[in-house]
């Protein structure tokens, strides 16, 4: 498998995309594909000029930056860009201005991808999991979930095919007809589905998609990746504690024996207790802020 790059998603922050980058330069990604969104106004005009100079001003890797003309707003900016680079390269990472990995993350990633490149029902990997939904009995092996992630991931050209054929609501019932309920892994995403639209959001596309194919996710057995969100600067900083995670450790190890391709029987139940039914209204509303809106919508 060639060179992976990694596609960066960058708006008005310039604070948490030096964190970003930095990040991203100790773990020696060799390629940035970056998508810098354009300003609102001239509220923002000023702190879209600081993030590209940012961009423009990286000289340990290779570079490629699309700075948009016009404010797309995350999920078009998303779903445009993961498309452009899906025609290009067969596999890629994907992150976004304001998540910091630890060393060792992007060479695992890439390990993942290279390892599951023709497994069909693999359809991405990342970085991020959480306790609240770690299956008890993983120890140090990573594991497959039904559930994809927007923080930190990767997937092949083949896996995004499709993606912009079907809304999230459309995805959601074609999962449905699968007989795979919309709430299976959490309340949280029909809620998010009904908004996709108006908040201009996209990820809750991606896991529908990943529901519709039968596709898994594979998942590092503790998270490499974490939000920015929760520290005090971050526009959803209390609404992130929820998800925070323990002090980020060392990436774990490449395993010598990858997983076999299947689901941990247990991933679909703790993800229904972390987005309980009674409570889907004020949990889908800032976990749809929280982890796919940030402050770009």
């Amino acid at each position: 498998m060639s060179e992976i790059p990694v596609v960066l998603f960058a708006y008005a922050r310039p604070a948490h995309l030096a964190r970003t980058l930095e990040s991203l330069r100790e773990n020696r990604v060799p390629l940035l594909l970056a998508y810098a969104d354009g300003a609102k106004g001239s509220a923002d005009a000023a702190a879209v000029a600081e993030t590209r100079a940012l961009l423009r001003g990286i000289d340990w890797c290779e570079v490629r930056l699309t700075e948009r003309t016009e404010n797309l707003g995350l999920g078009r900016n998303v779903l445009e860009g993961v498309s452009e680079v899906a025609a290009r390269h067969e596999a890629f990472l994907v992150c976004e201005d304001d998540l910091v990995c630890v060393p060792g993350a992007y060479a695992w990633l890439c390990a993942a991808l290279a390892h599951y490149a023709d497994e069909a029902r693999v359809m991405s990997v990342t970085g991020w999991t959480h306790p609240r939904v770690v299956p008890g009995d993983v120890g140090a092996s990573p594991y497959f979930d039904a559930r994809a992630e927007c923080w930190l991931w990767g997937t092949w050209a083949r896996s995004w095919r499709g993606m912009q054929e079907q809304t999230a609501r459309e995805k959601m019932a074609l999962a449905a007809q699968r007989g795979i309920a919309p709430e299976a892994y959490g309340a949280d995403l029909p809620a998010m589905a009904r908004v996709e639209t108006r908040k201009n959001i996209w990820a809750v596309r991606w896991l529908y998609h990943h529901l519709v194919h039968g596709g898994l996710c594979l998942r590092p057995p503790w998270s490499m990746v974490e939000h920015l969100g929760v520290d005090a600067a971050a526009t959803h900083a209390g609404a992130a504690t929820e998800w925070s995670n323990p002090p980020l450790r060392a990436a774990p190890s490449i395993p010598a024996d990858w997983p076999t391709v299947r689901e941990h029987p247990d991933c679909r139940g703790l993800w229904r207790a972390a987005n309980l039914p009674q409570s889907w209204l004020e949990r889908s509303i800032r976990r749809a802020a929280r982890l796919f809106a940030h402050s770009h919508s």
